[in-house]
Formats: C-alpha cells, sequence, structure tokens
C-alpha cells in the first residue's frame, strides 16, 4: 500500500489546515456573492431607468418628422409660399429585400417608367438601410388606397402624407422668392446646421434660389419625432400618438413687396423679356422686383426632367436669369440726370446754351443726335427733356468722366445693396482709375470715351434695381436710400432703408434736374408726353426715356427696329416718379430688345404699374377722388354759347334796295 503524500502526525493539525482552507473558499465566495448582490444592487436601484429606456427603445422608435417650412408673405400678409399636404410612396432598402423587383411591383399600381426606376434603384443602394427614399410625391387618393390596402405584402413599403411646398403666384415671384429642391449629397457638412439628420429624411427641402435659400435656416424650423412600436427587425407595427415630439414651425419671412403690384408687372411685360422695379421713395421699400420671362418654381419642386430644363435653359430670351439684379445692360439716356448732377456739381452754367443741329463733328467723326435735323438751341432743362445727345456729348467732355463716376456712386450705380438675398450684378461705373486697372489693351481714358459716356454709352452697364435707386433718390431728394426687401424676419423689423446719409447735392440742383424729369413726361414737347399721362386726377408722373444700343449703326441707313432680327434691337428704358409734387413711388423699366426709343416700350409700361401703386395708397387714392375744383372765371369775361335773351317787339328792318326778291 502506497504512502499518503501528505502526512501527518497529529489528527488536530489535518484538523487545522481543512479549517483554514473552508474558511478561504468561504471567504472568495463571499466576497463573490456580494459583488453580484451589489452588482444587482447598481442595475436594479440605480441605473433602473437607463435600463427602462434601452428596453424601451427595442420595443418604441422615433421617426423624425421634417418641421412644415415657414411661410413667405408679401407686405400685407398675402401669402407667397406656404406648405399643402402630399401624398408619398416611400421605399427603404432591408435585410435580404430586393429593391428592383420590390419597384417593378410598385409600377402595377403607380406610374414608374424603367428609366425612372433604374435612377431610384441607385438612389436606394446609397442610402443607409432602413433610411427610406421617395418614390414618388403627391399621388392621387386611389394610389394612396391601392398601396396601403397591400401594405402588408410589399416590406419596405410606405404611403404616408407629408407636406411640399407650393407657390400660389407660380412665376411672379420665382425669382425673388426662389424654390426647393430636394437635398443632394454634396449639401451635406460633417458638422454645422447641414450635418442634422433631418436632411436625410426623404420629405425634407432645403432652399435652393433667392429668400428660400438665403434664409433657409429660419425657414427650416424645429424637426419633431414619431414614436412608433417596432419589431424585432426594427418594422413598424403601430404608432404611439401619445409619446409625438411635435415639430417647431419655421420663422415667417415678410417682404416688403406687394403682390398686385408684381402681378401687374409681369402681366405688363406678356412676351417682353426685361425688368421692371419699384421702390417707395420714402423708405426705400422694394414694392415690386419683376423678371420677365420667369418660370414656374412649382415645377422646381417636384424635379423637372432634362428636356424642360434644357428647354428653359437654352430660351434665348433667358427665363431663368433674374434681369432685375443679374442683368446689366448700358443704362442709355436715363442715365442723363446723374450727368447733369455731375455738370451742376462741377459748376456748368445750367443755362449755358449748346446748338443741335442734329450732328457734332469731334475727333475725327460725327457724333449724332437721335433727331434728325437737331434740337436747336439748349440749356440744361432742354436738354433733358428732350433728351438731347448732343448737350451731353459736350457737357460730359468738358467735365470729364470722374465728377460722372462720383455723381454716378453717389446715385446707387456701381454698388451691391444688401437687400438681403444673392445675385446682384455691380455692373460698370467708368472712370480714369476703373480704366486703368480694368481695361489692360488701352488703359487711358481717352475724350471720345467721355463723349459716349455722357448718354450712358461706353464704360458703363447698370441693373434695373440700380436704376430704381437712382430715380428713388432723386425723387426722395434728402437721403441715399437704399432698397430694402426683407420687412421682417419671424416678426422681427428689419432696418428701414431711409436710415441712410445725405446726398451730395444741393436742393436747388436736384430740384432743377426734376423739373426737367417733370417737362419729359408733361410738356406737349417731352420724350414721353402721350404714354406718361396716368389719367389720375392732378397727380402727375416724371420720367426720363432711355435706349441703349447693342450694335454699331455706322453705314446703316435707318435705326428702325422693322424688320431686325430680336436679338440686334436697341434695349429700351424708363425710369419715373409720382407724384410729382410729393413723390412717393420710383419705377425703372428695361425692355430688353425692346426698340428704338424708351417711350415705345419702357414709358407704357411704367405708366400701368405706377396706376396701380397710387391707386393702392389711401392717401392718394382720397386725394384722386376727391372732384376737382371748377376754374375759376373773372367778370369781365365775356360768356360765349350762353341762352339768348328774350325775345322783344321791334319794327322790322329796312327792306334792301330794290325791294324784296
Amino acid at each position: 500500500m502506497a504512502e499518503p503524500s501528505i502526512f501527518f502526525s497529529e489528527v488536530n493539525e489535518r484538523q487545522g489546515v481543512f479549517h483554514r482552507r473552508m474558511f478561504l473558499m468561504g471567504g472568495f465566495a463571499g466576497l463573490g456573492l456580494a459583488a453580484l448582490g451589489g452588482r444587482l444592487a447598481h442595475l436594479q436601484i440605480v441605473e433602473t431607468q437607463r435600463y427602462e429606456k434601452l428596453s424601451a427603445s427595442n420595443q418604441f422608435n422615433f421617426r423624425l418628422v421634417p418641421p412644415p417650412r415657414g411661410l413667405i408673405v408679401d407686405r400685407n400678409g398675402a401669402i407667397l409660399a406656404s406648405n399643402r399636404p402630399n401624398f408619398r410612396l416611400l421605399l427603404a432598402r432591408e435585410e435580404g429585400s430586393d429593391p428592383q423587383a420590390m419597384l417593378k411591383t410598385l409600377a402595377h399600381f403607380v406610374p414608374l417608367d424603367e428609366a425612372r426606376q433604374l435612377r431610384l434603384v441607385k438612389d436606394i443602394e446609397r442610402t443607409p438601410k432602413r433610411v427610406p427614399v421617395a418614390v414618388m410625391e403627391d399621388m392621387t387618393w386611389e394610389e394612396f388606397s391601392a398601396i396601403n390596402v397591400r401594405a402588408p405584402e410589399l416590406p419596405g413599403v410606405t404611403a404616408d402624407m407629408g407636406e411640399v411646398r407650393v407657390y400660389p403666384y407660380g412665376g411672379a415671384f420665382a425669382h425673388v422668392i426662389g424654390y426647393v429642391a430636394k437635398v443632394n449629397r454634396e449639401d451635406l457638412t460633417p458638422t454645422g446646421p447641414n450635418s442634422d439628420s433631418i436632411l436625410l429624411h426623404p420629405g425634407f427641402r432645403i432652399g435652393r434660389q433667392g429668400v428660400e435659400k438665403a434664409f433657409d435656416l429660419p425657414l427650416r424650423g424645429k424637426p419633431g419625432a414619431r414614436k412608433v412600436e417596432v419589431d424585432a427587425n426594427g418594422r413598424e407595427v403601430r404608432q404611439d400618438e401619445a409619446g409625438d415630439i411635435p415639430a417647431t414651425p419655421g420663422k415667417t419671412i415678410q417682404l416688403t413687396l406687394d403682390v398686385d403690384i408684381q402681378n401687374r408687372a409681369l402681366e405688363v411685360m406678356g412676351d417682353e423679356s426685361g425688368a421692371i422695379v419699384m421702390m417707395d421713395c420714402r423708405t426705400g421699400d422694394l414694392l415690386c422686383m419683376a423678371s420677365s420671362p420667369s418660370f414656374d418654381a412649382n415645377r422646381f419642386v417636384k424635379g423637372l426632367s432634362g428636356p424642360e430644363y434644357r428647354a428653359l435653359a437654352g430660351y434665348e430670351r433667358k427665363p431663368l436669369l433674374d434681369k432685375a439684379m443679374t442683368g446689366t445692360y448700358p443704362p442709355g439716356s436715363t442715365f442723363k440726370p446723374t450727368v447733369a448732377l455731375a455738370a451742376l456739381t462741377a459748376g456748368v452754367d445750367p443755362e449755358m446754351r449748346v446748338n443741335c443741329s442734329g450732328g457734332w463733328y469731334y475727333g475725327g467723326r460725327t457724333w449724332r443726335c437721335w433727331r434728325h435735323g437737331g434740337h436747336g438751341s439748349q440749356n440744361m432743362h432742354d436738354a433733358i427733356k428732350n433728351s438731347c445727345d448732343i448737350y451731353f456729348y459736350q457737357t460730359a467732355l468738358r467735365i470729364g468722366p470722374d465728377p460722372i463716376a462720383k455723381a454716378a456712386h453717389a446715385m446707387g450705380f456701381g454698388q451691391i445693396f444688401d437687400i438681403g438675398i444673392p445675385g446682384q450684378k455691380k455692373g460698370v461705373v467708368g472712370s480714369r482709375e476703373w480704366k486703368r486697372k480694368a481695361v489692360k489693351r488701352e488703359p487711358v481714358w481717352q475724350p471720345g470715351d467721355s463723349v459716349s459716356y455722357g448718354i450712358g454709352q461706353g464704360y458703363v452697364a447698370v441693373n434695373a434695381l440700380q436704376l430704381a435707386v437712382m430715380t428713388a433718390r432723386l425723387a426722395n431728394g434728402k437721403k441715399a436710400l437704399n432698397p430694402r426687401l426683407i420687412r421682417s424676419v419671424g416678426g422681427v423689423e428689419m432696418p428701414r432703408g431711409d436710415a441712410a446719409p445725405d446726398l451730395p447735392f444741393t436742393d436747388e440742383q436736384i430740384a432743377y434736374v426734376r423739373g426737367g424729369m417733370v417737362a419729359v413726361a408733361n410738356d406737349t414737347g417731352g420724350t414721353a408726353y402721350r404714354q406718361s399721362q396716368l389719367g389720375l386726377g392732378d397727380i402727375q408722373m416724371a420720367g426720363k426715356t432711355g435706349t441703349a444700343q447693342v450694335r454699331s449703326f455706322d453705314k446703316v441707313a435707318s435705326r428702325s427696329s422693322a424688320g431686325v432680327t430680336w436679338r440686334l434691337k436697341d434695349h429700351n428704358l424708363f425710369v419715373a416718379f409720382a407724384p410729382v409734387d410729393a413723390p412717393r413711388y420710383a419705377v425703372a423699366v428695361i425692355i430688353e430688345h425692346g426698340g428704338l426709343g424708351g417711350a415705345t416700350a419702357g414709358a407704357p409700361r411704367a405708366r400701368e404699374v405706377m396706376r396701380v401703386a397710387l391707386l393702392k395708397d389711401p392717401e392718394l387714392r382720397a386725394r384722386i377722388e376727391t372732384p376737382l375744383p371748377m376754374p375759376a372765371i373773372p367778370d369781365d369775361v365775356e360768356a360765349e354759347g350762353v341762352a339768348p335773351e328774350a325775345p322783344t317787339v321791334t319794327p322790322p328792318p329796312p327792306l334792301p334796295p330794290g325791294g324784296p326778291t
């Protein structure tokens, strides 16, 4: 028999070792049980809320809900951009699903052609799992019902009701307001507001142009969430409406525009290409910023097809171009009031006369006036009224470009105004310094440059907004008004445009130039007399016509636009303000390739838009509706055409010699 490996000489020693081992193992077990008990207590007492939430999250989930986009309204509260209900069809990629086969199935219930199905498959593959992709917008009730009835048979498919942006006035405000569109990958950023997960929601849209783009963040609002019960695979089982988190709508943007004036402007433009801008002469508020032709912003919300976009982009009258801010043109004779102010500031005597014979020989060429045969002897007042080119040729040559440029900048040309939206072009205001930097082939200002400069041709280009600012500042006579387009954001008033410095001209200089513009529209010999009669009682409009060449007329027998290709016709311009005795509204009209003479196309349209503004003004309407007083008749004036006195008995007159015949 083998001996034990451990030998104890006494029984008590063996019993002591056993007890020590038992106590040691018991201690270890006690510590383990204590640790386990402590952990259980920590989980059940300290972290109970955390695990309750984790447990609930396995049963319930939250789906992001896009907030209603903020409204855009006009100065009187008329809605220019709002939201409407929209039946949508969504498809999410799930484990083991076949999006291509599902789209073919959906094509039996909604119109989905092969090309669209291929595009949607690519979109779904690029999108994370269980993130829905919009398959179709604006479904009919029949299509919506057909999908919902078959929902259990269509895994990953959801038909719900969201919101879509709508523009009630279509193209009237398209260039100013812009439009919204789906979020592209390029729009997403790692940080900042465009990193929000709500951007991945199929119903979310961001601004792409105009006010929608410039004020996208305030218009977005704050997203909410919809509480839903889900199964083990994350599929929605039912909705728990009591747990929904409401979304916060975006802020309301109020513009200074007037819907009636804007609609009338687009209406009178018809098929013409150009812009009409109207401005309040007292506050600087923009009442109208119409660009024609326009486009329907609602079509961009849904998404244009390739042929539709190419048709818009390729049309020669450029409906996608905002001609009120982005299009720049030579101002033509509408620049002459600015040249006149520059001349008065430079010390030119306004009564100095220049003889206009229809042509003026200078620098080896004959500079023509628009009127064959000339205007005869002209002072500054006559030259503004008659738009005499010869007078302004010589005046601009006399004072040089720099005083004209200084006056032009003071009147608003050559600058970009902070109206809240992007897209403005600065234009050109020529000067010696400008030409030195900008024209490398001939950096020296030549005398002939001044001659063209004097009639708004050559090194000068403006947009319709700048023309309206110039006219409003001239009509105001005191302040260098700045235009204001955004009236308030979320109820917070924006700074007014009359918080501006004074104009650098005297009252007498302003009054003299304004007097010339009054004569343009109200003297029978003025260049726009017939087209400027408002027919609103004693209210009169002052204005200035303009024609801007787009080609050389050397060796051309006639400047008539008859039979000339549209793109070769002159631009037609007109600026005006009214009433002449207390100016309130200024308007600028540019008719692109409108033909010869600013009175032929620009003035009639300015008159119609001005009439709407005047008739909407309560004070001026009361003045218009007040009957004019009867003219006073002196007592010693012989009345003609009155009733004869009663007949009296008198002897017959004597017979003529020879008796009766």
